[in-house]
């Protein structure tokens, strides 16, 4: 397929920089049907049109659509990755892997209110909140809420707990209050100070940073016992030991380790895989697994560093370390490249390499039991293009002729329907 806007495409590429950016394919309806990246634009849009013959089918009908091209510079070619990856989002072109919105995630959302209300969900709204995780399960999110709970009485009512209507009396204690699950700041029981001091302690458990977080408190402890208000320093010192028991119980890689992200990745012919864990304090507290819908048969190479921008984007980039398989090519700037062949941050990679085994092992079997067909399919529309079949071959018969040097001539027959055997079809003839 032959593009008939090649020459005046050719004269936008002759004038393009040779600088990190993001290049936009555009179709005759003036629709993005693409995104890229490039460390240097001109030299990898340039790519699309002189060198076709090593191009996939797919990359041919993409580059046969091309109308217009239009190009953003940025300074690095990591800010480049991170813009590509929020475009693609933004418009969802055609021949783009399709990236997933938020929906798939949980988070624990610190509502933006007056004595915010601390709970779980799948939505992030925009409106000034905090939202932690995300998390691959609830039953994660309800561990983390029963230990914040039965350190941290806060209030779970939806009330407009503004200091005016607290002042002018309009709530009354509720049972949480008598049953000692929230001090009842509705009826001035408890200032917003007190609340937001409680606030950053919940903030720390959900950031990981418990070795921090115990020894402010111990510091804290250590402050009331001198003053001789120890009914004060016995709480905290229940609260440091609720702490350490959860921590304990956390999955420890080692001590040594913090602040770190673990990326591994994998792929079939349809999607990619890309296993995301955070490591924290020397514990995995956050571990995901992103799901890729390849368009244009794209490496994994390329998977991951559309993974890698995704998790960034979505939820933050505050490590200073990154530990992968193998090189990435990107200059990530003041983050730290780790590619470790044995010790700790092996292990990590080898926990993310079971996490992606197992979630590619589930979603392959959940498409299984939705189409049963679905893998014969793949093989017999194989099948079918290896042998430039017209049409996909669901009956299948393979003859086998034998004889002893031209006499007793005989031949078998196996039979395949919809690429399994079906053995009762199966013949032996005599050949006369």
């Amino acid at each position: 397929m032959k593009n008939k806007n090649l020459e005046g495409l050719l004269q936008i590429v002759k004038n393009l920089p040779q600088e990190p950016g993001v290049y936009q394919y555009f179709d005759s309806e003036e629709t993005i049907i693409y995104v890229g990246k490039a460390k240097n634009l001109k030299k990898r849009v340039s790519s699309y049109f002189t060198s076709s013959a090593q191009h996939t089918k797919k990359v041919k009908a993409l580059v046969a659509k091309i109308v217009d091209i239009k190009v953003i510079i940025v300074d690095t070619e990591l800010d480049a990755l991170l813009l590509e990856n929020n475009l693609i989002k933004k418009y969802q072109p055609h021949y783009n892997i399709l990236l997933k919105d938020d929906k798939d995630f949980a988070w624990i959302c610190i509502k933006k209110e007056p004595f915010p209300r601390l709970f779980s969900t799948r939505f992030v709204v925009k409106d000034g909140s905090q939202y932690f995780g995300p998390y691959a399960n609830y039953k994660v999110i309800a561990n983390m809420l029963n230990l914040i709970r039965d350190l941290y009485p806060r209030r779970t009512c939806d009330l407009l707990l503004t200091p005016k209507n607290i002042e002018a009396k309009k709530f009354k204690a509720c049972l949480e209050f008598s049953m000692g699950n929230c001090k009842a700041p509705c009826i001035g029981n408890q200032t917003s100070e007190e609340y937001e001091n409680v606030l950053y302690e919940i903030k720390e458990i959900l950031k990981g940073n418990l070795s921090s977080l115990i020894q402010h408190m111990r510091g804290q402890m250590n402050y009331y016992a001198e003053k001789m208000q120890f009914e004060l320093a016995m709480q905290i010192k229940d609260r440091i030991q609720s702490l350490d028991g959860f921590r304990s119980k956390s999955a420890i890689v080692s001590a040594t380790l913090n602040n770190l992200d673990v990326f591994t990745v994998s792929s079939n012919e349809d999607y990619g895989y890309v296993n995301y864990l955070r490591v924290m304090d020397g514990r995995v507290i956050q571990t995901i697994t992103l799901e890729l819908k390849k368009n244009l048969e794209e490496t994994d190479d390329e998977l991951l560093l559309i993974g890698i921008a995704d998790v960034w984007n979505r939820w933050g980039k505050t490590s200073v370390e990154i530990v992968v398989e193998k090189n990435i090519e990107v200059d990530l700037k003041d983050l730290k490249l780790t590619i470790p062949i044995q010790g700790d941050k092996k292990k990590l990679l080898d926990i993310s390499l079971a996490n992606l085994r197992n979630f590619m092992r589930e979603k392959q079997e959940s498409r299984l039991l939705i189409d049963p067909q679905r893998h014969s399919k793949r093989i017999l529309e194989g099948l079918k293009k290896d042998l430039r079949l017209q049409e996909i071959p669901q009956h299948i018969e393979c003859f086998d002729n034998s004889n002893i040097q031209g006499d007793y001539a005989v031949s078998s027959m196996v039979c395949f329907k919809d690429a399994k055997p079906s053995k009762r079809d199966y013949r032996h003839y005599q050949v006369e």
